[in-house]
C-alpha cells in the first residue's frame, strides 16, 4: 500500500485535482490519500486557508462575514464547476462554514482551528466526490474517525492510539480520502497541526497502515541542496536520509513539514518528494540510510526570525541548577528555545521572535536579573540561522574551518555556532541581512566545483 500527500498547490484549481486522479489512478497501490486546502493557482492568488482565517477574524469580530464566506465557496465552486460536479456540494459547503462561524468563541485559538479546518474537510469530501463521478470508487473518512490529538496547552500531535484506530485503512478496497491538517481531542474537540501540518497527516497515516511508501506531491521535482531563489541551479537530491531531511526542514527548507518525518521515521517508511505536474520524474528518496558519497555536505539551509537572550554571570560555571533556571523562566512564558550555546560566564538561548511580546521579552529580562542575579541581560533580535548538513561531516575534517572561511568572505561576523550532538549539522548563528550572500557563499564552497 502506498500513502500519498497532495498538497495545496496540487489540489488548487479543477486541472490539478484531474492530475491527482490520474496520478492515483495510475498505481492501484495508491489507496489513501490526504489532501490539503487549496492553496494559490497563480503567484497573487490567495489560499483557502488565508481566506478561512480572513472569515474567522471577522466572525471574532462580529462583523457581517458574508461576502468572506461567499469568497471561499466561490473557490469550491469554481473547482466543482470544472470537474462537472453537482452544485449541491457547495451548498453543502456553505452551509458547514455557517455552522462553524457560529460555534463556541469561547476559545479564540479553538474557534479559529475549526474554522481554518474546513478548508481541508472540504476538500477532501469533494475531492472523494470527483473520484466516485470518474468511476473511482472512494470514500471520504473524517479525523474524527481515529486521528485522536492531545489537549491544550501544547502544541497538536497525534496521540499512540491514533495509529492502532487508523490502521484498519489497510483493509479498505475502495481509495480513502483523508483531510489534513488536524485532528481531534478524545473530547471531540478540533485542533490543528502547525500551519502545511498535512504532511503530519500523510505520515501519521502511512506509519498506521504500515505502508510501503509515503509519497508527498507537491510543485517541484525535487528536493535541492540549496534554496533555488537564493542559489542559481542548485544540485538536485536524489536520496537523502531522515536525520538529514529533518534538519533542512527545520530551517527553512519547506517542501516538507519538518515533524512529519517523526511518524515513517519510527517504523522505517520511506517518503518520496514528488511534482504533481511532472509524476514521472523520480523526485527525491527519504531513507532509513543511504550510502556515502564523496561530497561531505547534502544540503544547505537557512531561516530567519530568531531572537537571542544574552546572559552574563560571573562564575555561572559553578553555580547549580543556573541553566534549568534559566529555562524555566522561558517556560513560564510558554516559549520554546533552539539552541543554547554557552561559556564560562554566559549563556545565549535562541529562540524563534514571534513566540515573543513586547510584553513578554520585558517580563523575561527583569525575572533573569532579579531571580538569577544576572549581572547583564538582553535580548538581541534580527538574526537567521544557517544549517550545513550531511551524514558524511562526521568524517570530514575542517569543514567547520571550511565554512567559517567562505562566511568570512562576506564580510558577516558569526555571532554562534553549534555543532549537534549527531554531528550531521552545524549551525551558525548570523544577522539575517546577510543570509542569502552567506548562502551563496556555502554554496560555492561545498558544491559549485563538484556538481554530480
Amino acid at each position: 500500500m502506498i500513502v500519498c500527500k497532495f498538497g495545496g498547490t496540487s489540489v488548487a484549481s479543477a486541472e490539478q485535482i484531474q492530475k491527482v486522479a490520474n496520478i492515483v489512478q495510475s498505481n492501484p497501490a495508491r489507496k489513501i490519500v490526504a489532501v490539503s486546502a487549496p492553496g494559490k493557482r497563480s503567484g497573487d492568488d490567495i489560499k483557502v486557508t488565508d481566506l478561512l482565517i480572513q472569515l474567522a477574524n471577522a466572525a471574532l469580530q462580529q462583523e457581517n462575514i458574508e461576502e468572506k464566506l461567499q469568497l471561499v465557496v466561490a473557490r469550491y465552486q469554481a473547482i466543482a464547476d470544472g470537474l462537472a460536479l453537482d452544485h449541491a456540494i457547495c451548498d453543502i459547503i456553505a452551509e458547514d462554514l455557517r455552522e462553524r462561524v457560529q460555534g463556541d468563541k469561547t476559545n479564540i485559538d479553538l474557534f479559529v482551528d475549526n474554522i481554518k479546518a474546513a478548508g481541508e474537510d472540504n476538500n477532501a469530501k469533494l475531492i472523494a466526490a470527483y473520484f466516485n463521478a470518474i468511476g473511482m470508487p472512494a470514500r471520504y473518512v473524517s479525523p474524527k474517525e481515529g486521528l485522536v490529538v492531545n489537549d491544550l496547552p501544547e502544541r497538536t500531535f497525534a496521540l499512540p492510539e491514533a495509529y492502532t484506530n487508523l490502521a484498519p485503512l489497510k483493509e479498505t478496497k475502495e481509495i480513502i480520502v483523508f483531510p489534513g491538517f488536524f485532528g481531534y481531542t478524545k473530547a471531540g474537540v478540533l485542533r490543528t497541526f502547525d500551519r502545511g501540518g498535512s504532511d503530519i497527516t500523510g505520515s501519521i497515516l502511512a506509519a498506521a497502515v504500515e505502508a510501503e511508501l509515503y509519497e508527498n506531491f507537491t510543485d517541484v521535482d525535487c528536493v535541492f541542496s540549496a534554496n533555488p531563489k537564493v542559489v542559481n541551479d542548485p544540485v538536485e537530491i536524489k536520496e537523502i536520509t531522515y536525520r538529514e531531511m529533518r534538519e533542512l526542514s527545520y530551517a527553512g527548507f519547506s517542501v516538507f513539514h519538518d515533524e512529519a518525518l517523526m511518524p515513517v521515521y519510527k517504523i522505517g517508511v520511506p517518503v518520496n518528494i514528488k511534482n504533481t505536474n511532472n509524476p514521472s520524474a523520480p523526485g527525491t528518496r527519504i531513507v532509513p540510510s543511504r550510502p556515502a558519497t564523496g561530497r561531505p555536505v547534502t544540503g544547505i539551509s537557512a531561516d530567519s526570525g530568531f531572537s537571542t537572550l544574552y546572559v552574563s554571570k560571573y562564575l555561572m560555571n559553578r553555580e547549580v541548577g543556573f541553566g534549568r533556571k534559566l529555562l524555566q523562566v522561558l517556560e513560564d512564558e510558554h516559549i520554546s528555545y533552539e539552541h543554547t550555546p554557552s561559556g564560562l560566564d554566559d549563556i545565549s538561548v535562541i529562540m524563534r521572535s514571534n513566540q515573543l511580546t513586547p510584553e513578554s521579552e520585558a517580563r523575561i529580562i527583569s525575572r533573569v536579573k532579579e531571580e538569577l542575579h544576572a549581572e547583564h541581560v538582553e535580548m538581541r533580535h534580527g538574526f537567521s540561522m544557517i544549517v550545513i548538513v550531511g551524514e558524511g561531516m562526521r568524517h570530514n575534517t575542517g569543514l567547520a574551518a571550511r565554512a567559517a572561511t567562505a562566511i568570512s568572505k562576506t564580510g558577516a561576523n558569526i555571532e554562534m555556532i553549534n555543532q549537534g550532538s549527531s554531528e550531521v549539522s552545524l549551525v551558525f548563528g548570523v544577522l539575517q541581512e546577510y543570509e542569502n550572500r552567506i548562502l551563496q557563499a556555502l554554496y560555492e564552497e561545498f558544491f559549485a566545483h563538484a556538481k554530480a
